[in-house]
This record gives C-alpha cells, structure tokens and sequence, in this order.
C-alpha cells in the first residue's frame, strides 16, 4: 500500500506503475475518492464543532433557546449520520483501492508482462554430465522406495506426496543445514503457525488480490498460510519498534500451502509443484533507507546463493520482470537451479524487497531517537523450500547404480554418510 499522500503529489509515476505491473487499478477513481472523503470528514468536523458549541451554549441559555438549541441538536445529528453512511460507503471503497497499489517498481527492472520479459544476471557451476542414462527424480524416488506418490493422491487428491526412510532424513538435513547457516548469520530462528487470521495475510499483502491461491477453512475464520512471511509480518503488526531492534533478521521454518490456481498447463510432475511443502524463509525488517533495503537486498540473495554453491547446485540468477514481480514487489530477483530431466532451470529461491508497501498494511513502524515515527521496510528470501529443491538434489547427485551421492555439507545431519 502506497502513502495517499504520494499518490497525490505523483499521480503519473503511480499510473506508469500500475501499466507495468499489468494492473487493474483505476488512479482516478482512488483519487476522487480520497478526495471525497477528505471533504466528508471535513465536513463532519465542522458538524462535530458546531454540536460542541451548541452543548457549552445549552447550559446557561433560557428556555426559548434551548428549544431552538434542541432543534439545531437534532438537524446536527441527522446530518453527521449521514455523513457517516456516506463516508463508511466511500472508505470501503477507498480502501480496496488503496490495497491493490503497487510499490514504484526499481528503475533497473525489466519492463514486460510476465516471466518472460526476466533477465539473467548471472550464472553458477556447470551443469552435471552424465556417463549413464538418467533417472528424474520421481522414477529415481519410486526406485529406491523414498516417495509414494499414487498412494498419497488416493489419501490427498492430486499433486500430494508422501516422502520415505532415507529423504525423509534428507529433506530435514537441507533445512537444518539452511537454519544453521542463518543462526551464524544472526537471523532468530522462528517456528511460526500456518494456520492464521485474515489480517495477516491482508498485512504481508497475500489478501485481497490472492484469494484463489489461499486454503480457507471458514468453520474457524482461518487460513492456511503459503509462507512464513504472513506470520513473520503479522508478529509486529499494529507495533511501534524502538529503532535500536532494527534490523530484525528471522529465520522462519514452516509448512506451506498453496493451491496452485492456474498452473495447470506448467510441469507439475512428482516434487516439482505440490500444494503442501516445507520452507525455510529469510525476513528482514530495517529502516525506511533505501540504501540500507538494497544492501539486505544483497545479502538475503547472497545468502541463498552461498546454500547452493554449498551443495554444489548450478544456477542462475534472475532479474524479474516489470510485470512478473507482483504488486507490492520494488525488486525481485529469483533464482532457478537446474534440473538434469527437464534440461533447464527452475524456480527455487525467491527474493523481495518490499519498501514500506507491508508495513502500511500491517502498520509496522518504528520511532526514532528524536520521537519521529516511521514505517518500517521488508525484504524477504527463500533459504531453502522442499520437496523442489530436495528434487534437484536427487537429480543432480544421482549415481550409475541409484544412490546418491550426498553433498558434502549434508553429511553431518546423515550421521557422516556419504551415500545414501
């Protein structure tokens, strides 16, 4: 969510956001609206004053006065409901609004509709070569007896997996490996809920607009969250921070649940896109200095990028789009591993600088040394996400015989072993 007061000095610069964003958003009517309320209030304000004035002068008026006092009382009352009715229909409006403003994309994006338009802004490692005919990781898994995926789909429904014996231990060393690796970072590891309120999910910004993609379990006015960041948001919602706990750095480990609306048509195959996984995610809340949000920025991506140069995965690293990063992104950067059975990488790490566009939502502030009041800024990054990234790795370390040569920097979870 955008400051009102930035859109109305910068109509135009909101306008070209909302175009490259590819969003439906009419600016005019926000600010008409805004408008219109701003004179809705002021005109309650001035009903409130006289309704003031007239009970100071009721107390020490004659009867006829009073009389005349009780009448205006009446006509002042009449007015200021219905300047409420007006108002509250003008705010609902105003604030859906306001929640589908996107964040001033950086200027350095590429501006385009979708994935497509993203630019690769490096690489590393060099794709594995193999002397024997692969397995992709399903056919590898069922091989060896380390998922059930016919059997959990008759439990589940499509796109669900149960994970056995040795990757079960395999999924818990990558995010113990990746929960490690941030506590020597400074980052408070946090276990946060899944199952949440409405008004997280509307701070963190996946409410409104994201509805379709949220489970919804309406018996309790509850949802299951699709990511650590909804909870990591809404732990300080509503707070003012002493500026001395910034930066605050979590390490959030959760499940996650998405329903994947739309994705249909995209490989969907095994681990590579389910509804329910595991996640360890990276959230940062700084000052409102962009400087400082651009070198958290950096160090959130250099973080994921160090796990996997760790295991010994090749990447990219990608510059999203104008039009792939979603409303309240300012920069995105994904990373894409790659997958020996599809030729090419895939989306496993996603990084987000946010500015202030959560904290409006979620009223995140912070107050300075001189009693000044700020919104805070967000960032957040994925360290590790599992069964996909867990799917790289069995591709990728597989060898002639069907074991897996373990990453060296797993080892010590898997009690020193090597293969599995």
């Amino acid at each position: 969510m955008l400051d009102k007061r930035f859109i109305r000095d910068n109509p135009d610069v909101v306008k070209q956001a909302v175009r490259v964003k590819g969003l439906d958003l009419d600016v005019d009517e926000l600010l008409k609206l805004d408008q219109e309320n701003r004179e809705l209030q002021f005109a309650k304000d001035q009903a409130l004053s006289r309704r003031k004035s007239s009970a100071k002068e009721f107390a020490k008026a004659d009867a006829a006065r009073k009389e005349e006092l009780r009448a205006q009382s009446a006509e002042t009352d009449a007015e200021l409901r219905r300047l409420n009715e007006q108002q509250a229909a003008t705010s609902e409006r105003l604030t859906e609004l306001m929640l589908a403003t996107p964040t001033i994309p950086w200027e350095g994006a590429p501006v385009g509709p979708d994935e497509s338009a993203n630019t690769v802004v490096r690489t590393w490692g060099t794709p594995p070569t193999f002397d024997f005919e692969t397995l992709d990781h399903v056919d590898l898994a069922e091989k060896r007896g380390w998922a059930e995926f016919a059997r959990a789909r008759r439990v589940a429904g499509e796109r669900a997996y149960a994970l056995c014996g040795d990757l079960v231990l395999l999924e818990r060393a990558l995010h113990s490996y990746a929960l490690d690796v941030l506590r020597g970072r400074d980052f408070q590891l946090m276990s946060v809920p899944v199952l949440v309120k409405e008004a997280p999910l509307v701070g963190s910004g996946m409410l409104p607009k994201g509805r379709a993609e949220i489970y919804e379990i309406p018996a309790d006015d509850a949802y299951l969250a699709g990511t650590a960041e909804v909870a990591l948001v809404g732990l300080h919602s509503g707070e003012i921070l002493d500026a001395s706990r910034l930066p605050i750095r979590y390490a959030g480990i959760s499940t996650c649940f998405r329903r994947e609306i739309g994705s249909a048509s995209r490989d969907v195959r095994g681990l590579l896109r389910v509804h329910q996984f595991e996640k360890v995610e990276q959230f940062v809340i700084c000052a409102d200095d962009l400087a400082e949000s651009d070198r958290w920025h950096a160090e959130l991506l250099g973080t994921a990028e160090a796990i996997l140069q760790a295991l010994g995965l090749a990447y990219e690293v990608v510059e999203c789009s104008t039009g792939d990063m979603g409303v309240g992104k300012y920069r995105m950067n994904d990373i894409n591993t790659w997958f020996p059975s599809l030729g090419m990488y895939r989306e496993t790490h996603s990084c987000s600088s946010l500015k202030d566009w959560q904290a409006r939502r979620a009223n995140l502030r912070y107050r300075t040394p001189d009693g000044q009041i700020h919104f805070a800024y967000t960032l957040n990054n994925t360290a590790v996400a599992t069964p996909r990234l867990l799917a790289a790795v069995l591709e990728n370390f597989q060898q002639a015989d069907a074991t897996l040569a373990v990453p060296e920097v797993l080892r010590p979870y898997l009690g020193g072993r090597d293969t599995l």
